[in-house]
């Protein structure tokens, strides 16, 4: 194709959405005001718009996703102003979400890519699992309404509780909440620590979790 019909299709699109995916793996937040964003996802923006990290900010703010390396926190940043920011996450798939008021779900650390400043939210860690992954599994509660975008590695399934997933593969989970299990045996068939020797057991009934056809943190890296 030349270089007009290239960037025909590949141009940004115009609507009135505050959030929008411009491709698969491309998020759009039209900014009017400020919206929180994974630190290091921006790509591009357009507008008057600053950028602050927010790595000691109050409210649980420190350690919003963790580095499996070294445990420390990796902040966020505060986007503000006017225009347009381009955010993207290593080539991973966007999914974007809208909340309702009162609507919630709990997304691993990793996985948050962006969501509304009217979106409150509360990080905690779920220390059972520190012997798989360093420094704990930190996970984001996050409640409407407003837009959440998160990140798959590939296309992601959906599944209804009772079920059980392997921790490395769990993106997020909405209406239901999970206990961890320990399979000792095949920690010893294997004869190292694996991802599989700890599961996340949703034995609620309703709701839904979200998991994706790659282990983020196998192997503890």
């Amino acid at each position: 194709m030349d270089i007009d019909q290239f960037a025909s299709e590949h141009g940004t699109t115009e609507t009135d959405a505050p959030f929008q995916l411009e491709n698969g793996y491309t998020l759009d937040v039209a900014v009017d005001g400020s919206v929180l964003a994974k630190a290091g996802s921006m790509v591009a923006f357009t507008g008057d718009l600053s950028f602050t990290g927010k790595s000691s900010a109050e409210g649980g703010i420190t350690g919003f996703i963790k580095e499996a390396a070294t445990g420390e926190g990796t902040p966020v940043m505060s986007i503000e102003g006017q225009g347009h920011v381009y955010l993207a996450d290593n080539e991973k798939k966007v999914q974007l979400l809208e909340l309702d008021d009162g609507e919630s779900i709990t997304v691993n650390g990793e996985d948050v890519l962006a969501f509304d400043p009217d979106v409150s939210y509360e990080i905690s860690s779920m220390d059972t699992l520190a012997g798989a992954f360093a420094g704990g599994f930190t996970n984001v509660f996050l409640e409407g309404p407003g837009y959440v975008a998160i990140t798959t590695h590939a296309d992601p399934i959906v599944l209804e509780p009772p079920v059980s997933t392997d921790p490395s593969a769990t993106v997020a989970w909405s209406g239901t909440s999970p206990s961890v299990q320990v399979n000792r045996n095949l920690s010893d068939m294997i004869g190292q620590e694996s991802g599989e020797r700890y599961q996340m057991n949703f034995a609620d009934d309703g709701g839904f979790v979200i998991v994706q056809p790659y282990e983020e943190h196998a192997g503890g890296q």
